[in-house]
């Protein structure tokens, strides 16, 4: 099976193709450009380096969310029009999943951590088992502050990754009581080879979708929104 991925949710934008158990190509980028003015090119490059024929993919799988609003909708865009154009479907990734994906075989618990802002993180937890993600808490929208305190309870040791290390690693330092880990550079933002190894196996359980269908899974409302609920409560009262 050859996978098309693309990972549009963070600071980090990639794009990559699998077939089968073989990464063909992979671009990776962490700079000042909008993903709207990288992603494009990206894939453009990454199909002529291993001279793909996007028509040969059978699937386009993609980061779906959470992460950055304007991030995840240039992705999901980008995935429909390619499906809908190639007629393919595609495979909804969630984001957290995939970047605890990064640390495959890692039998401590893993803890990714994306910046929300407001000290929110989009966070879950997870660890894996003769070769299986175990999902020990669903990926969610949470206070560090909650997220710290269940790490707390579970007394595990953990590996933390994402973009979000650096923005908690203070609160984190003070507040841990478990022993802990920050996953190093080569591993600790999204990677689009992971979002294609994850969408191989959804694809497998039948988690395909029409383009028509497909859209992002933002967990939380966005900043105008969540400002105009408060204007129209405020008015009510």
């Amino acid at each position: 099976m050859k996978i098309l991925a693309l990972d549009s949710s963070g600071l980090v934008a990639g794009v990559a193709v699998t077939e089968d158990d073989n990464l063909l190509g992979e671009y990776t980028i962490n700079y000042k450009k909008t993903h709207s003015q990288t992603l494009l090119p990206m894939l453009d490059e990454v199909a002529k380096m291993i001279e793909l024929d996007l028509n040969t993919i059978d699937v386009i799988a993609v980061s779906a969310g959470p992460g950055s609003f304007t991030g995840l909708r240039i992705g999901s865009a980008t995935a429909k029009g390619l499906a809908l154009a190639l007629n393919k479907q595609i495979v909804s990734v969630p984001t957290v999943d995939a970047l605890a994906y990064n640390l495959w075989g890692c039998g401590e618990q893993i803890c990714p951590l994306m910046d929300a802002r407001r000290q929110q993180t989009y966070t879950g937890l997870y660890t894996f088992s003769d070769g299986q993600m175990q999902t020990l808490l669903p990926q969610c929208a949470v206070g560090i502050d909650e997220i710290t305190a269940k790490i707390n309870e579970s007394g595990k040791k953990t590996v933390f990754l994402g973009d979000g290390v650096p923005v908690f690693a203070d609160y984190l330092k003070e507040n841990l009581q478990v022993p802990y880990l920050f996953a190093p550079a080569h591993c600790n933002k999204q990677r689009a080879a992971c979002v294609a190894v994850l969408g191989g196996i959804l694809y497998q359980q039948g988690k395909a979708e029409d383009a028509a269908t497909h859209k992002p899974d933002y967990l939380r409302l966005s900043q105008a929104e969540r400002e105009r609920q408060e204007k129209a409560r405020d008015f009510r009262i």
